[in-house]
């Protein structure tokens, strides 16, 4: 399933929506990193209706014509899935990451939903994700670096890491 389409099905889940209100949504969640246009969106609702996932019904709203989606139980219980299942990019990308937590309340057990923070914390516990290496690979610390912006990212980075950290033992109760 896209990231598209999870986002989607996630909103959905709320109320039923027009395109138009889904984009805004989506928009609204991955704030100014990413613009959606109705080319991105109606290709995913109507592969979603295809699918059985979502209904579709035309309204008319103040003279213009809209179309209205509806969550089905076929599509909720695929975005459950979805989420339960999270692994992969959508683990480890911090973008695709911040969409699966954004409807994880959909997950209806609690341990499905802490088995999926576990996958996270165990991922951000066990590696160190670096961004700048020297030439024989090994991974530089923010201490070896010279480049105040690139400094800044490695700070800026270690310090999001740990807050996450800090707030998934909180929610896993560790």
């Amino acid at each position: 399933m896209s990231l598209i389409e999870m986002m989607i099905l996630g909103f959905l889940s709320e109320r039923s929506m027009c395109g138009y209100e889904l984009r805004k949504k989506m928009e609204q969640l991955q704030g100014y990193a990413r613009k959606f246009s109705d080319g991105a969106i109606y290709p995913a609702t109507n592969r979603l209706v295809e699918a059985g996932l979502i209904s579709e019904q035309a309204s008319i709203r103040d003279g213009r014509q809209r179309r209205v989606f509806t969550l089905l139980d076929a599509g909720r219980a695929k975005l459950i899935d979805e989420l339960k299942s999270t692994s992969g990019f959508n683990l480890t990308d911090f973008t695709r990451w911040t969409v699966v937590l954004t409807f994880l309340s959909v997950v209806p057990d609690k341990t499905d939903r802490d088995a999926v923070l576990r996958r996270r914390y165990d991922l951000l516990n066990g590696h160190d994700v670096h961004f700048f290496y020297c030439d024989a690979g090994n991974p530089l610390s923010a201490e070896q670096i010279d480049d105040p912006y690139r400094k800044g990212i490695i700070t800026v980075h270690d310090a999001q890491i740990a807050a996450e950290l800090e707030w998934l033992r909180s929610m896993l109760e560790m």
